[in-house]
């Protein structure tokens, strides 16, 4: 059955790439965001430090997909902006959780946006699954604080989803075009060691996961988005060379120099995560893009 589906976050490259996909499914949609913008779907305005929704935004949805949050990697690591990277993402949800508190909807599902971050960036070999423990470092508190205000929408008899998202590889932006940029300047190179596990996903899975979790009633908690085969940054960097008919001509850029051009948020390239996307296999989920050089060739 379609859902009217209210996206938060929804100007972003996965918004943008989610509403495509779920318009062509038949899916009602409509957007939710700190202003209203003109479009093919409807826009509604939430102001988040004043604790208020447009109450228009909410009539006759079915499903939120929860995707605010500012982006990890848009600036450098301040005590400022770690701060918004932190209440951009618990306030929002916070404020959701409070207004649907109210009972005036009939929102059914809350499908909520989380990161693979929840289980820190090491360079162990450790393969972490939804039950895994979390890490210590500053975006495993960040995601453990964020997932922990969107648990409190349950509460509500609201079934609640949690995708923790890998590295989101996509020819629109984001993580892939800042990796290929050196590599098509013939200046491409492994950072740090090159074996730090890197567990991405193309984004077409990334938004099919989300279409099947509106539409599965039987899918509750967290899952992964990752693709089944992890791969390491030495591996990707060369796999991009050699989609992009590329040489690699300079040594491994040593972690002290990513330390300092681009501070602590070097910490998640420096060290990286394994990580499963088992659980949501067997939820059903059938994977377009399971290999790295396929993503890679569809994307490249």
């Amino acid at each position: 059955m379609p859902n009217h589906i209210l996206i938060t976050g929804a100007s972003g490259l996965i918004g943008k790439q989610l509403t495509e996909l779920l318009l062509s499914q038949k899916h009602k949609v409509s957007h939710l965001g700190r202003a209203v913008k003109k479009g093919v779907v409807p826009s509604y305005q939430w102001d988040i430090e004043k604790k208020h929704i447009d109450p228009k935004a909410l009539e006759g949805i079915d499903t939120i997909i929860h995707l605010a949050g500012a982006g990890v990697s848009d600036y450098r690591w301040s005590e400022e902006w770690k701060k918004e990277i932190l209440e951009s993402r618990t306030h929002s949800s916070r404020l959701l959780f409070e207004t649907l508190k109210q009972g005036k909807h009939q929102v059914k599902n809350v499908i909520a946006a989380s990161a693979i971050g929840i289980y820190g960036f090491t360079m162990s070999n450790q393969l972490y699954n939804e039950e895994s423990k979390p890490g210590d470092d500053f975006l495993a508190q960040v995601v453990r604080a964020w997932e922990e205000e969107v648990d409190q929408i349950q509460s509500l008899g609201i079934r609640v989803v949690k995708i923790r998202i890998g590295i989101v590889l996509s020819e629109k932006g984001g993580a892939l075009k800042q990796m290929a940029k050196p590599v098509k300047l013939f200046v491409g190179s492994p950072l740090a060691t090159g074996k730090q596990y890197v567990s991405w996903i193309h984004i077409d899975d990334l938004c099919g996961i989300f279409a099947k979790a509106v539409e599965d009633n039987r899918m509750t908690g967290a899952y992964n988005a990752v693709a089944p085969h992890t791969t390491t940054n030495k591996e990707i960097t060369e796999a991009m060379a050699k989609a992009l008919h590329r040489p690699l001509w300079a040594p491994n850029v040593p972690a002290f120099v990513l330390k300092i051009v681009v501070g602590e948020m070097a910490n998640i390239v420096i060290n990286g995560s394994n990580v499963s996307a088992e659980k949501v296999e067997e939820a059903g989920y059938a994977f377009r893009f399971k290999e790295l050089s396929e993503a890679l060739k569809d994307l490249l």
